[in-house]
């Protein structure tokens, strides 16, 4: 056996940061399909702004925000298995989260903002040290 496929097949104290980013998908996933359904069930919103308020009808952001929310949970198990197409669904689905979330600011800022960061560390594990889970 050579030496490089003896480091390729070597586990690392990595393998706990893509444990913690399957962790962190499936909760993101949660989160994301709670507070959507939360807002396809009560679906008027205001959101105050500095000339005017705003009356939202949010229903169909939370029918989005609950299909991607059960996308990045079902990611979030499967990456545990250490598969590369677990692992691109991953990022795919942690970037998508970004996205929505990102347009989704307005109505839940807080949420929107820790959500978004777990996404982001998601994305740095799973790309930096994703092949390592394999082993």
């Amino acid at each position: 056996m050579n030496q490089e496929s003896y480091e390729d097949t070597q586990v690392t104290g990595w393998v706990g940061w893509i444990t913690f980013a399957a962790v962190m998908l499936a909760i993101s996933g949660g989160l994301n399909f709670f507070y959507g359904l939360i807002a396809a069930i009560n679906d008027e919103w205001v959101v105050f702004g500095n000339r005017a308020d705003v009356y939202l009808d949010v229903s169909a952001w939370g029918w989005i925000h609950m299909i991607l929310g059960a996308v990045v949970f079902a990611a979030g198990l499967a990456l545990l298995s250490g598969n590369i197409l677990a692992r691109t669904v991953g990022v795919i689905a942690a970037t998508l989260s970004i996205v929505a979330n990102f347009m989704w600011l307005p109505v839940y800022p807080i949420w929107s903002l820790i959500v978004i960061t777990m996404d982001v560390l998601i994305i740095w594990a799973l790309t930096v040290h994703g092949r390592e889970m394999r082993a």
